[in-house]
């Protein structure tokens, strides 16, 4: 994964040499890429556990909503990133609740709240955006999106805590072990007194929680929220997620891999830009590496078997 990565930098930097040997794209490249690996990380834990969930790129936008309504009539930043994270607890307790408590496969649930999410932060804003200028003043926003160690986006140190207390929770912990067991075989893991709902219902939270500190830091990384905030995510957190080596099947994935991943499909996505080609390819690729990825695990489990 490392010798892939170095592999492609090279690779745009002799077909884009003024590109990428600027530091302005590698400051852009550190401050974009981990808005989709906050959330690619929780997601592994999602997916190792044989669920799924498409609803994360709308709960980016619905915590905005509830950063909106607290931070327009007190301008205070740091009681909105609490109402923001709280409302993306919210929806991951949403989404847990209809996949552990009413029995809906979560393909069918996240898609669900997908499009209900979306709409309800189109319905509460009425479809207007809102302008986060003054926000720049306070010191919770330079925490979150300001020039950290070595003049590195705050965003990339972000994702850097959170890649490491995602492999702890996955690693070194009985949570992280259930977590592996649901998704190899339930069955069993009940019978090992596993409590199922509840590991599954904290992994939605996660994922939910993370989703809305991902669209609190993009949106006051460029001072602007609109409704539609999240739509371009979907692509390339999945496929951080398959890129990294987790199984679409459950019971297999890395976190490390993950974090890999995700800076893989940052510096794709970097360099198709780079190098002249149009926005559209990039969907092409991130579509034709989950398809690829998705294939070589369908292949080695039959293999296996």
């Amino acid at each position: 994964m490392i010798v892939v990565f170095f592999g492609l930098w090279l690779f745009f930097i002799l077909a884009a040499p003024e590109t990428f040997l600027s530091p302005q794209i590698y400051y852009a490249y550190m401050a974009t890429t981990p808005l989709f690996a906050i959330m690619a990380l929780p997601l592994t834990m999602v997916i190792i556990a044989g669920e799924i969930d498409l609803s994360f790129p709308s709960i980016m936008a619905m915590g905005m909503v509830a950063f909106i309504f607290i931070f327009e009539p007190t301008g205070n930043v740091a009681l909105a990133l609490i109402a923001a994270l709280s409302a993306g607890i919210a929806s991951g307790i949403l989404n847990g609740g209809l996949v552990v408590g009413i029995g809906i496969p979560s393909l069918v649930a996240t898609i669900g709240t997908q499009f209900f999410l979306r709409g309800l932060s189109l319905v509460l804003l009425q479809g207007q955006g809102a302008t986060l200028i003054t926000a720049r003043e306070s010191f919770v926003y330079k925490l979150l999106v300001g020039k950290g160690i070595g003049s590195i986006p705050n965003q990339f140190w972000w994702s850097l805590v959170i890649a490491i207390l995602c492999w702890i929770i996955l690693n070194r912990t009985r949570f992280g072990a259930h977590i592996y067991l649901i998704g190899d075989n339930e069955k069993s893991a009940r019978l090992m007194g596993v409590n199922v709902n509840r590991t599954r219902m904290a992994i939605f939270i996660m994922i939910g929680l993370a989703a809305a500190l991902a669209g609190v830091l993009a949106s006051l990384q460029v001072s602007f929220f609109w409704p539609s905030l999240g739509e371009g995510y979907l692509l390339s957190t999945l496929a951080s997620v398959f890129l990294g080596g987790t199984s679409v099947f459950g019971g297999t994935g890395t976190i490390l891999g993950t974090f890999l991943g995700s800076y893989i499909i940052g510096a794709i996505n970097a360099g198709i830009v780079a190098i002249g080609l149009t926005g559209f390819w990039t969907e092409l690729i991130y579509g034709l590496i989950i398809v690829v990825s998705v294939s070589m695990h369908v292949i080695l489990r039959r293999r296996i078997k």
